[in-house]
């Protein structure tokens, strides 16, 4: 059966709750305080099967101070019945709920004329005039009008023909997405526990899956389910659920947070988003204070408008904004949420999230303001949406996004992350690692890093290459390792750079001429005069004829080549420990038995040299498995 939930709108006692009450049998108002003062304080909420349609029923209050109440629970709505008294007309509430379901772009709905007992036949057609005048131009237009009476049933029938009519045109809620219930009661119930409900707004539910409480990232489990208050095993995208929740008690759950598929969905305090402001409002000046509703939360925000030369927003405007909530939401791009003032909570617009978790510098710049306008979709599509993704990959610079992130923060299902990712990649987009990078910056950085490199080559005529950390660190700390790695890669299979450690043109050959050329010599000469007694730099130096910075240099460049090698903080030439190692072989050959010994004593005789050159040759000796240390001698291999 197709599932249908249909929100009252409509002003203080003009009849919604007992047009409910006749249309499933349910009383909605559930609390001794409604029923002694007559009016719907808290969400109200009943069922009924009208034909093949099961219909769940959100009644909502309809007093000025309960607005905030009706906001919680119009979110999840698929059709409105915009309720007015026949005897009374159109009221103050009337405009305020008719202008929040315009705001949240609610599709469809019926406009229902109650008390039809109550008023005579001129006054109930002035009120049709009155109603056909402020739907006019608006998605209720064209909608039908039914007139009914709760107390006699006259029009019922008619009105359930017309909700069932609504059913037909409403296409399916999105049962592949991420799981969403924005929470609008916890209670608990003896023997269950923590009872939560709502409206689940996209994906599927099923016993023992496990959730997100947002904000808070507390993770619970489903212990059991009810849908249209029948217990069920699963429940989908379009019904009002009730959740018996493990793992959390009743106290840590509120109204206000949502259930959701981990790792789903942002909680973020800054959003960019469009809105646009009622015409029966004030200019909403850059800076203001706002209360924002968005499923069943309400937080505290300021506007902060996009460009440099906007100050406010005029009445009946639309802009371009970024909220800075003063607590945690839980949104994903394409969320609607109402606008209203601080003081006084009238509502003053509405809007929609463009990116719930910004990356971009701010908003009062152009720059920034052409960002936010790259992420509007006029016209819907696949291409679009995937424009829109592009652009924010884009503005994430190199840093780029997690690409788990399209899910939370671009709102893709996530059975079709992989297809959208295949698709941006065709749009220049790279996945590296885990992270999604537009191919210009990718770009950007393979200039700028051979650009470094062959800075460093001139800097450094006789240096193998900028060592590979020093490059990272220079250039791509804001990145992730994967972004890094992927930059070098590219750049080695284009032959553009080489070497590991250290990093370098592909062309590039160290070259030595002039003095460097002498200094070269020279210390290559004393160090092989030294032999298994090397001088110390001074010495070197001295030889050489050069500045220390110089001879530093030179050695470097000689340790590269192999043609000296350090053991701990000696350098030795290679020729000399390459004649070591042919002596001490051949002791073996020499020796009674084939088997000779060396200790340090014995090696500090026959080489003349003291114990702080004896041990790091020996120990070298040993690497090279020309010896192995026994005790306190070396066995000669």
């Amino acid at each position: 059966m197709r599932n249908l939930v249909v929100g009252t709108a409509g002003h203080i006692d003009h009849g919604k709750s007992s047009l409910v009450r006749a249309l499933t049998g349910i009383d909605p108002d559930r609390l001794k305080e409604e029923k002694a003062r007559g009016i719907t304080i808290e969400l109200g909420f009943a069922h009924a099967t009208i034909g093949d349609i099961k219909a769940a029923f959100v009644d909502v209050p309809g007093h000025e101070r309960f607005v905030r109440t009706m906001l919680a629970g119009v979110g999840g709505i698929d059709c409105v019945m915009l309720v007015v008294a026949s005897d009374e007309s159109v009221m103050p509430q009337t405009r305020e709920h008719f202008d929040i379901c315009r705001l949240l772009r609610i599709p469809r709905g019926i406009v229902v004329l109650t008390k039809a007992d109550a008023a005579d036949a001129d006054t109930r057609a002035l009120v049709r005039q009155d109603v056909a005048e402020l739907v006019k131009g608006s998605f209720l237009e064209r909608a039908p009008v039914v007139e009914v009476s709760a107390s006699t049933g006259e029009g019922l029938d008619a009105l359930r023909s017309a909700i069932v009519e609504q059913a037909s045109q409403v296409g399916s809620r999105p049962i592949d997405g991420a799981a969403r219930l924005p929470i609008d009661r916890a209670f608990s119930m003896k023997g269950f526990g923590t009872v939560v409900t709502g409206t689940l707004v996209s994906g599927r539910l099923a016993i023992d899956d496990g959730l997100a409480l947002l904000p808070g990232e507390r993770l619970v489990k489903v212990r059991g389910l009810q849908v249209h208050g029948a217990a069920a095993v699963a429940a989908v995208a379009g019904q009002r659920t009730a959740i018996n929740l493990g793992g959390v008690e009743v106290g840590e759950v509120s109204r206000g947070q949502t259930l959701a598929t981990p790792n789903a969905f942002s909680v973020t305090r800054r959003v960019d988003a469009a809105i646009d402001l009622l015409p029966s409002s004030k200019p909403l000046r850059h800076g203001a204070r706002v209360r924002v509703h968005h499923g069943t939360s309400e937080i505290l925000g300021r506007v902060s408008i996009a460009g440099p030369s906007t100050p406010e927003i005029a009445a009946g405007g639309r802009a371009l904004v970024r909220l800075r909530l003063e607590h945690p939401a839980v949104l994903t791009r394409g969320d609607r949420f109402i606008i209203r003032a601080y003081s006084p909570p009238i509502t003053i617009g509405g809007g929609r999230v463009l990116d719930p978790a910004p990356t971009r510098p701010g908003v009062r710049s152009a720059d920034g303001e052409a960002a936010l306008q790259r992420l509007q979709v006029e016209s819907p599509g696949a291409d679009a949406e995937l424009a829109a993704i592009e652009s924010m990959i884009g503005a994430a610079g190199l840093a780029g996004i997690p690409v788990a992130s399209l899910i939370s923060r671009a709102g893709v299902a996530p059975a079709q992350l992989d297809a959208v990712t295949g698709a941006l990649r065709q749009r220049g987009v790279v996945v590296a690692g885990d992270r999604a990078v537009a191919a210009a910056h990718l770009a950007r950085a393979r200039d700028a890093l051979v650009a470094l490199v062959s800075a460093f080559h001139k800097a450094n005529p006789l240096s193998e290459g900028l060592p590979r950390e020093e490059a990272r660190e220079r250039l791509f700390t804001k990145a992730a390792p994967a972004i890094f790695e992927r930059v070098l890669d590219d750049l080695k299979a284009s032959k553009a750079l080489a070497g590991a450690d250290r990093l370098a043109l592909a062309s590039h050959r160290v070259t030595i001429s002039g003095e460097d050329a002498k200094a070269k010599t020279a210390i290559a000469e004393a160090y092989r005069r030294g032999a298994l007694k090397p001088p110390d730099a001074a010495v070197v130096a001295a030889e050489a004829k050069a500045p220390p910075a110089v001879v530093e240099r030179v050695i470097a460049l000689l340790l590269r080549e192999k043609t000296l090698v350090r053991l701990d903080t000696l350098i030795f030439h290679a020729d000399a420990l390459m004649k070591l190692k042919e002596e001490i072989a051949a002791l073996k050959g020499a020796a009674p038995g084939g088997r000779a010994t060396v200790d340090v004593s014995a090696f500090k005789d026959r080489y003349g040299v003291t114990r702080k050159f004896a041990i790091p040759l020996l120990e070298y000796l040993d690497r090279e498995r020309v010896t192995r240390r026994t005790g306190d001698v070396r066995l000669v291999l």
